[in-house]
């Protein structure tokens, strides 16, 4: 039994690595998508802690515990220094707004000699394990599920349904919407630092924008109901061009199909269950 499961590890592990992964840049995109927020900055976010993480490790030897916090502290840093100005956005405009961070952070990582310009960061020590991947994922999806089951839960959907309401019930619109954003640019870095460490090489051209309409498509197709929805589209969407390996060639555009798919005809996702609530 050992020699076998040592063998589908060997055959599979990249694999379970990026569900898992992937999983975690759905929750991310699922605590904006939550408030009712359509920020395309996670690719960003995740670049940040995948190269932070990465250069503490190959630099200055940090334990892997440490470099963990700091992919998680910097790029929530960025969403407070930038959440004010651009969360007065909304819709569309708060979409550009962010793709042209991911933009900028791209251009800046193929400029800098110090990130490795436009060859990347390679040599990355491989740290990530499955159980500190899927126990991540676990601690994440269950403090949203206490979110979504709590008073702060309420108050989060009813901003995504009606904003100018929720601020007329005395919801602080700007606290909600700022704090959303700050805990998705986390969990995006946490999962940059777990992807850095897993693949030993990062490079520019994995933070883009299609990495950026990656990301949504999984909390679009599998539902924003739920923090279960989006992980299962990102289980979905990681899986399916394994097993039809003739859409490895055209991930941007199954993506985007879906976003239109998701859009015109299952509005809910996939999964269209919602957590039960507590209390008053």
């Amino acid at each position: 039994m050992s020699a076998f499961l040592d063998n589908f590890m060997f055959s599979y592990q990249a694999v379970i690595f990026a569900v898992g992964i992937n999983g975690l840049l759905a929750l991310s995109m699922y605590a904006v998508l939550a408030v009712g927020q359509l920020s395309l900055g996670q690719a960003a976010f995740m670049g940040i802690g995948a190269y932070v993480s990465a250069l503490l490790t190959l630099h200055l030897d940090w334990p892997f515990a440490a470099v963990l916090l700091a992919a998680m502290v910097v790029p929530a840093l960025l969403a407070l220094l930038i959440g004010g100005p651009t969360l007065r956005l909304t819709g569309v405009y708060l979409a550009l707004a962010t793709i042209a961070i991911v933009e900028i952070l791209r251009i800046f990582l193929n400029a800098s000699s110090y990130t490795g310009g436009a060859l990347g960061l390679s040599g990355i020590p491989n740290k990530t394990t499955v159980t500190l991947i899927y126990g991540s994922l676990a601690v994440v999806l269950l403090g949203f599920v206490m979110v979504a089951r709590s008073r702060l839960g309420r108050a989060m959907e009813a901003v995504r349904e009606d904003e100018i309401a929720a601020g007329v019930m005395g919801i602080n619109l700007p606290a909600i919407k700022l704090g959303a954003l700050i805990v998705s640019a986390m969990i995006a870095g946490l999962a940059g630092a777990l992807n850095a460490h897993a693949n030993s090489f990062i490079g520019p051209n994995d933070y883009s924008f299609e990495h950026a309409v990656t990301i949504i498509s999984f909390a679009l197709l599998g539902g924003i109901g739920s923090p279960f929805g989006p992980v299962l589209g990102a289980a979905i969407l990681t899986l399916l061009p394994e097993f039809l390996t003739s859409l490895q060639d055209f991930k941007l555009v199954v993506n985007g199909f879906i976003i239109v798919v998701a859009v015109l005809y299952m509005p809910r996702g996939l999964l269209t269950w919602r957590i039960g609530r507590v209390g008053r």
